[in-house]
Order: structure tokens, then sequence, then C-alpha cells
């Protein structure tokens, strides 16, 4: 009789074959036909598996019926390869090795868990690579083993209250083990490092590569690179300040305009600069919102101008090397959240014309470091910090008269300075001379006058 036999991958085949032949010498047909060991086929008909001891016509096969054929060689061959002696060596190490390599992520991972071993794969040395699988299980064996004759002290005692926090905290740590693996199942990209957002840029008529970062509030340019563009010769001193960030940054001054170029449009860009020495560019939040950039991370571009101008995200391969230093460039103050302080704003010179709104907020940071300047000094004469915080905003920032205000009210009682009292002690003259004047003039005056002080002096005794 004739059956038909279709493989995995949709071949046709025909055979010629007697009905009480067994299935395994079909195999062996099929093996001729396909290349297909016969240890790897598997036969199925009627959506059951037909086992090589069985015979065709036993398992109820016609002529010209169809039976499929599938091949367990592609799933049997990850599980070989990742499979382990009792001792913890690889089965087929060669096959373990190239398996590891051929998986980037699983690379990333070792990588990050176990360097030594990450090192060994990639090299050519299997006999060392089965010495540390073996050494491997024998520590994850011995830490198993210690863990358990722990938890088992702690158990026989279970009222202890040390062997409660212990039993609490191996609790605890157990449940970290089982989230972790449940991470490197299902999302194993969690481990792997993320590459960070850059565009090409052009400033002032030369390419840069800037690092988009929507979480930093200003956008920044390092110093030599402001000079390479050409643009250090308009740096405003005056702005001077820390960044504070994962670390913080002196900022040099500001930059106030200058053409930048994405895509094939020029858009106006301001900018703090800072003597940053691994970081050339930051596109920061304030020039994402004024030009109302996209940052479109399913197509991979960044939008600008509502999408007018659409320019990718650079690739790995693309970033210069020096900037996927991810140690150094997190001690820079363009680190994401970083807020600017211009501390040392020189407020004695002019403010340029049109910049009312620039001077009132270089304004307000100056006064808010010099009232901390004073709040500083004064607690360091020994004054409490909140009875000093409440004079100085009573007297509008003058330190002698809060000085003066925050002694008797503070938790510990101080010594006035000399000039303090006197200035006090002037004050109180000129008050009870006011009230005094009020008492003696008439409701109509307005100002005192020579006679009212006269009179005044005479009934006071001078």
């Amino acid at each position: 009789m004739k059956i038909t036999v279709m493989t995995a991958d949709e071949q046709i085949l025909s055979l010629d074959v007697d009905p009480h032949e067994t299935v395994e010498n079909v195999k062996a047909l099929l093996e001729v036909e396909t290349r297909v060991l016969l240890q790897q086929q598997q036969l199925l008909y009627n959506g059951r598996e037909m086992r090589n001891s069985e015979k065709l016509s036993a398992l109820g096969v016609r002529d010209e019926d169809l039976i499929m054929m599938v091949s367990n060689a592609a799933s049997s061959a990850p599980s070989n390869a990742l499979s382990f002696n009792p001792d913890g060596s690889a089965v087929n190490p060669g096959a373990f090795q190239q398996h590891i390599r051929n998986d980037s992520n699983l690379t990333a991972q070792l990588f990050q868990s176990d360097p030594d071993l990450a090192q060994v794969i990639l090299g050519n040395d299997l006999n060392r690579l089965q010495e540390l699988l073996r050494e491997r299980h024998r520590q994850k064996s011995e830490l198993k083993r210690k863990q358990d004759e722990e938890l088992a002290l702690l158990y026989a005692d279970p009222f202890d209250v040390e062997a409660q926090k212990k039993i609490e905290a191996a609790i605890r740590q157990k449940g970290i083990d089982e989230n972790w693996a449940a991470a490197l199942e299902h999302n194993p990209e969690a481990f792997a490092r993320v590459v960070m957002l850059y565009v090409d840029m052009e400033v002032n008529g030369v390419p840069l590569k800037a690092f988009v970062d929507s979480g930093a509030q200003s956008t920044i340019i390092s110093k030599s690179c402001a000079e390479r563009c050409g643009l250090l010769r308009l740096l405003d001193q005056r702005y001077k300040g820390i960044a504070h960030g994962v670390g913080q940054s002196e900022i040099l001054g500001r930059i106030h305009v200058a053409p930048i170029k994405i895509g094939s449009i020029f858009y106006p860009c301001s900018f703090m600069v800072l003597d940053a020495l691994n970081m050339e560019l930051l596109f920061g939040l304030d020039m994402l919102r004024k030009h109302q950039c996209i940052i479109d991370l399913n197509e991979n571009v960044m939008r600008v101008g509502g999408g007018e101008v659409s320019v990718p995200f650079l690739q790995e391969k693309d970033i210069p090397s020096r900037f996927l230093d991810e140690e150094r460039f997190s001690k820079e103050a363009s680190s994401s959240g970083a807020p600017v302080t211009a501390g040392t704003a020189d407020t004695s010179k002019t403010v340029p014309s049109g910049g009312q709104s620039s001077a009132s907020a270089r304004s307000n940071q100056t006064q808010g470091s010099e009232f901390e300047a004073k709040v500083a000094k004064l607690v360091e004469l020994g004054f409490g910090r909140d009875a000093v915080i409440q004079a100085l905003k009573f007297f509008d920032g003058n330190e002698e008269q809060a000085a003066g205000l925050s002694g008797p009210n503070s938790t510990q009682k101080h010594q006035i300075h000399p000039t303090t009292a006197t200035n006090i002690g002037k004050t109180v003259m000129e008050v009870a001379k006011m009230v005094c004047i009020a008492m003696i003039c008439p409701p109509s005056s307005s100002l005192p006058t020579k006679k009212n002080w006269k009179l005044y002096e005479s009934r006071i005794g001078g």
C-alpha cells in the first residue's frame, strides 16, 4: 500500500510499504529520504505517536493515509547542550560554551553575575571551563548545606528572639532570590545595560553628539566644547554657580543664545557652561520644552517642533566610547534632575537690557544664598537656627537686629555683641521719642518740629 508522509518543513513523501511493516522500518526508509536520523524522528498518525515496535496494520493505517513526521533534533540540542553531570560539569562543554556565546543577553547577565566564568566561556580552554563549573557547583552545594544547617538550628528553638530574626531574614532573602530568578526568566532585559539617548546635532556649525536628557533642568555644554564651537567669547560669568545632581560641578557661566542645527532646521538655544570632562553637550528639559520635542522610543527618534523634524537616536556603535563610561558620567553634574544654583552671581554689575526676568531670577537666587550665609554666620555664634531664620525674616535680613532678637528666644543664653546692644539701644530710644512726641503733639500735627523736640526734652529732663 502507499502512504503519504509530510515533514515539519511541509515536504511531501510517498512510500510503498507492506501493511504489516513495523514503524521502525518506515523510519529507516524516511532516514534515507530526508537525512533525518531514525532516533530523531517522531511519527504521528491521527495525532497519536507511533512507537517503533508497532505495526502499521495494528495502528489502523490504510492505503493513501497521511502520516506526520517531526524532528526532535532542534528541541533536544539546547537541552543536551545545557545539561550537567552530577558533579556540576557540562555533559557537552563545547556545545554549552557555544550556546552561551550565541546568546548575547545570557552572556551579559553572566558578566554581571560571574565575570570569571564569562571570561572562561569566551576563551578556548574547555578543561578550565569544566573545572570552574565543578568549583561553582561545590560552592553552591556548600552554601546550601550551611543554610540548611543554620535553619535547622534556628527551628530547634523557634521562640528565641535572635532565632526569629534570622528566620525572618532567611525568609526575606528567599523571596528576594525568587524575585531575582523570576526577573531573570520573564524580564531579562532589566539586567542589560541601557544605551542612553544621543542625537547628531550642530552647534554654531560644529557637529556634535548631543545627550538628550529630559530629567536635566538646563541645557549644558562643556567649556572645551564651547571653545571648539567658538562660543566661549559669549560666556556671561555673572551666572556662575553650582550644579547639583549625583555629584556636583561648577557652573562657569551662561551663553544666552547660539544657533543649533537639528536635522535640516536651525533653532536658537541657550547653554549653561560647565567644566566637564566626559560630556560635550546635554540637551536638557528647557530646550526640549521650548522647541516642543517628542522622544519617540517606539520609532527610536526625537521629533522637534511638534514633528516637523525627526532625527534618529544613535546606535551604541555610533556613540563615542568616552561617553559610554557610565561610572565617570554619573559623577558629572549633567545627570538627570540636576538643579542649577547660581550661588556666586555678580549682582553689582548692570543687568543687560531686556533681561528683567533673568535679573529677577538671578536676584532671587542670590538673595537665597545670601540669606543662608547670614543664617550660617549667626548659627556659628551659637544661636538656634530656627530662631535665627525667624529673626532674619522679621528684620528683612538685618543681621545685627536679628542677633538681638534671636538671643533671648533661643534655647541657650548668649551674650549680645556690644555693637548689637548699641544699635538695639538706639532703636529703642528712637521709638520712645516717637511715642512721646505722639503724646505731646496735637493730633493735627503731621511731623515733629523743633519746638516739639524741645518740649519733649524739657519734660523728660533732656
